[in-house]
């Protein structure tokens, strides 16, 4: 069986995230490719898009929201997620359950005893009007019949669990500081939420499976448990597995990807690329030394932006009082130096935010 090291691994994820290219695709078909990307912070998946796509625009992403092609939402590790439209509608009962166990492991004690069933249909009556509210305006219209738990304790199980939700816009617009109004997804796309089959068969995990090989493979059960945080997908990976191919890590680990899927030589260069906060290319894996050393690890988790230099997490950025500061983790060559301040120089062009000054410190 074939052993793909830590550098095959890197270069096949940085092909199929658009990091090793950048790709010429429309915004909604770039966040249907990429299995959707992690929103919770507004703004980053501009950056994210701006990485990924030639040409991108914020208009682009923007009209993509207002025309709801894609939209916010939590999802994948009760996480709120950008994704397309259809994906949030198709995937959102497989989440149901992993969601709502969540929220109930998060807040335990102050939910003990709740019916699920009753505060999903309060919920639910609420919304019914169509106007789109708040989490604490939510809970407020329930309140009087659950006094006991606190308001976040409420709210989150409402809005992340219970009651499939969609953030509005102006939420998640380019430079726009705007709160949380949620609406139900089925009101905002105008479509019902796909329920799951009342048979064993599993379809949607299957092609969830499937998509994200496509966007993310090689990769172990271990790393798709990671990248969704559903417990259920053994069994969607035994129905495929006659259509995947299988590959081992230098640890041994067995790795499934698409037959057909890009992996590219693991010497094919790889530019310097600016990653968002919490970008699922570093957090979309439970073995993520293929693109970061594991003394760096907490900075994703942390939400630090970082750098790619040769695809690998090599520094993280900040903006402030109009200087992009690049820390980085380790001595840079003079030719790197020059790669991430030329990136660093379209960066600055893009966010268009008044900097006036790049500073790239240096470790070593």
């Amino acid at each position: 069986m074939t052993v793909l090291d830590a550098r095959a691994l890197n270069r096949a994820t940085l092909a199929r995230q658009y990091l090793l290219a950048r790709g010429d695709t429309t915004v909604p078909q770039a966040v249907a490719h990429l299995c959707g990307m992690q929103a919770q912070e507004p703004q980053e998946p501009f950056i994210g898009l701006w990485s990924r796509l030639s040409g991108f625009q914020p208009g682009l992403l923007d009209g993509a929201l207002t025309a709801r092609a894609v939209v916010r939402t939590h999802l994948m590790r009760r996480t709120v997620h950008l994704v397309t439209a259809d994906d949030a509608l198709a995937w959102r009962s497989r989440h149901d359950t992993m969601l709502r166990q969540r929220v109930l492991g998060t807040y335990r004690r102050e939910l003990a005893g709740i019916d699920l069933a009753e505060v999903a249909a309060a919920g639910r009556a609420v919304m019914a009007d169509q106007r789109p509210r708040t989490m604490t305006e939510l809970v407020r219209a329930i309140e009087d019949r659950w006094p006991g738990p606190p308001r976040r304790a409420l709210g989150e199980l409402l809005v992340a669990a219970l009651v499939p939700m969609a953030q509005l816009p102006p939420r998640g617009l380019w430079q726009r500081t705007a709160g949380v109004r949620n609406l139900p997804l089925s009101s905002w796309l105008e479509r019902d939420v796909a329920p799951l089959p009342a048979d064993a068969d599993d379809p949607v995990g299957q092609r969830m499976l499937r998509r994200y090989l496509a966007a993310y493979g090689p990769a172990a059960r271990a790393d798709v448990r990671a990248w969704c945080g559903l417990a259920g997908l053994p069994a969607a990976v035994e129905a495929v597995r006659d259509e995947l191919v299988v590959f081992r890590d230098e640890r041994g680990r067995e790795l499934l990807d698409l037959p057909g899927a890009p992996r590219p030589h693991p010497e094919t260069p790889a530019p310097v690329r600016f990653l968002p906060a919490f970008d699922n290319a570093i957090l979309g894996y439970h073995d993520r030394s293929r693109i970061i050393d594991a003394a760096h690890l907490g900075l994703s988790v942390a939400g630090h932006r970082t750098v790619l230099v040769d695809g690998r997490v090599t520094a993280t950025w900040t903006v402030r009082e109009r200087q992009l500061r690049i820390s980085a983790l380790r001595p840079l060559t003079a030719a790197e130096r020059e790669a991430v301040h030329t990136e660093a120089q379209d960066l600055t062009a893009f966010l268009d935010d008044g900097i006036e000054r790049i500073r790239l410190d240096v470790e070593g």
